[in-house]
């Protein structure tokens, strides 16, 4: 196992790299519940990260290559540039909206994939792991998948649709294929991959997503075919010109290509290194294998660092309200939901908390819309809007508008808030950093509700009453206030423009641009005699429907 490398890159100006991505998304239909999920989750960590001090590369983009988006083109009439080139917008305008902050956005076909691609190909017929042959089997155009005939077999049988030659993955019919193929030797790395797994058991996350991929390699793994002549649509290869690279061989590469590989001058050799390899490539599960199997072998047969890690995420479905069962999501069914549709319910901030802090990830989630106007209220409107609302009137109401004045030694004092808040960013962090987000979304929840209760167990409105009592009002407003700055912190990854929203009001506009999370959350930073805006309802309550 010398050969493989799982050590993180170096850093920027003394700030360690972090490299995230996205799969890219196919670009045969507008981005979808799914592939927001996706787009979010990566966006999460990324903004999790920048505080924690490090220096962030967030990749997403688009794959425009393959026999699906050459079919995709034709049913609308367009040329296949001209249909990614009109798809384009649609992933920009979602994400702009959904407020993702990638760094890059690569598409398949821009030049700097073709050089990657290109100097691949030279790679690989350098290393002898590609031949030339003959490839006579089974395809999935959907999915753009190979299948084998004992795995058809096997998926007809189950199925009982026996004959049909149906997808093992997605049930829908394949394609016979055959033709001449270029080759990779996918089967001279299974020892190698049975041993990565073995050496490295993160690689694949959450851990049960392991025993699938482990499995299967177990199996046996069959030379995959990496080259087509079938079709047009695709980058060709540089020593054969009557074939186009294989979509999955194009696409994988797309994490090495935005970060220098296969590009001329010494900036980009400079970028390769210190950012490659990525610490996470978030995907979802119905692409483990290309990702956990194909990519790790190609990476294997150029010599080149692995992944650290490959987070698999489940699939979305929409939770039968009257059985309380998930279902797959289908137009058909006419029970899909389009992220517009939840924006409009909820808003940009109440979309991204509700799928990052209600759906486990890694897990298949039921969704629904009534359960997320559920959490909206709970968590939203009557723990977090509610707790910055009122804490903020009674600043501004009992003390001119303002924080309480400075006390150098009001932190020192013992409470229940303050006790909550000791740790908290550790414990947040061991949760983030897995992407444990429900569990870090409770650990700051935890606070939350704890300061609502501390309001009503206090009676600031009574302490406000008694002058002699003036002392012990201002402990408790600034013991609110604290909390609220350590919450807007630490829910900022789930809810970037509500946390400097509240910042903002409380006057902290200093700490929008965090960079070192655990001293942002130390107790006792509340400025004094700032002033304080009270503003509209940060989330006005769902009235129920029916």
């Amino acid at each position: 196992m010398a050969d493989i490398t799982l050590t993180g890159p170096g850093g920027c100006n003394g700030r360690p790299s972090f490299y995230i991505t996205t799969p890219i998304y196919y670009v045969n239909a507008k981005p979808h519940l799914g592939t927001a999920y996706t787009t979010v989750l990566c966006d999460v960590q990324a903004r999790y990260r920048r505080a924690k001090g490090f220096d962030v590369k967030f990749l997403t983009g688009m794959d425009e290559h393959g026999q699906k988006v050459e079919e995709a083109a034709r049913e609308h009439g367009m040329g296949p540039k001209e249909w990614c080139d009109s798809q384009v917008p649609a992933f920009e305008e979602l994400w702009q909206t959904l407020e993702i902050s990638n760094d890059d956005f690569i598409r398949t076909t821009e030049p700097r994939q073709l050089r990657a691609v290109s100097y691949l190909w030279e790679r690989m017929r350098e290393s002898g792991y590609i031949y030339k042959g003959s490839y006579d089997g089974w395809y999935c155009v959907p999915d753009e998948t190979y299948f084998t005939e004992n795995q058809v077999h096997k998926a007809d049988e189950e199925r009982h649709s026996e004959g049909q030659h149906l997808c093992p993955d997605c049930g829908r019919p394949l394609t016979r294929v055959q033709e001449e193929s270029w080759f990779f030797r996918l089967s001279a790395f299974q020892d190698r991959l049975l041993g990565l797994y073995e050496e490295h058991p993160d690689f694949v996350m959450p851990s049960f997503r392991m025993h699938e991929v482990k499995s299967f390699v177990e199996g046996g793994l069959q030379d995959l075919s990496v080259s087509r002549t079938s079709f047009d649509w695709g980058i060709r290869l540089p020593f054969d010109e009557g074939h186009v690279t294989y979509v999955w061989f194009d696409a994988l590469l797309n994490y090495m290509t935005a970060v220098g590989y296969g590009q001329p001058g010494e900036g980009a050799a400079a970028e390769l290194a210190r950012r490659w390899p990525a610490q996470y490539h978030v995907v979802g599960k119905d692409i483990i294998r290309f990702h956990c199997v194909i990519w790790p072998a190609m990476l294997m047969a150029m010599g080149e660092a692995l992944p650290e890690h490959v987070f698999a995420h489940g699939f979305l479905m929409v939770r039968n309200d009257e059985t309380g069962q998930g279902e797959k999501m289908s137009k058909s069914r006419g029970n899909a939901i389009a992220p517009q549709e939840v924006i409009d319910l909820l808003g940009v901030e109440g979309y991204r908390y509700y799928f990052m802090c209600d759906v486990i990830p890694g897990e298949d989630g039921a969704i629904s819309l009534s359960r997320m106007e559920q959490v909206y209220n709970a968590d939203l409107a009557n723990s977090w809007g509610n707790l910055v609302s009122r804490a903020l009137n009674m600043s501004s109401k009992y003390f001119g508008g303002m924080t309480p004045a400075d006390d150098p030694t009001w932190a020192s004092r013992q409470s229940p808030l303050r006790d909550i808040a000791c740790g908290i960013e550790a414990r947040y962090s061991e949760h983030m950093e897995s992407f444990e987000y429900v569990v870090a979304k409770d650990v700051v929840m935890e606070l939350v509700h704890a300061a609502n209760h501390y309001v009503e167990d206090s009676a600031p409105w009574t302490l406000a009453k008694d002058p002699s009592r003036s002392g012990e009002l201002a402990d408790v407003i600034r013991n609110l206030l604290e909390s609220i700055r350590i919450s807007a912190h630490l829910l900022a990854p789930f809810m970037p423009q509500t946390s400097v929203e509240v910042l903002r009001r409380m006057g902290a506009t200093g700490e929008l641009d965090c960079d070192d999370l655990a001293a942002a959350c130390e107790w006792g930073q509340l400025a004094g005699g700032v002033e304080v805006t009270k503003g509209d309802a940060l989330f006005p309550r769902l009235a129920a429907k029916g």
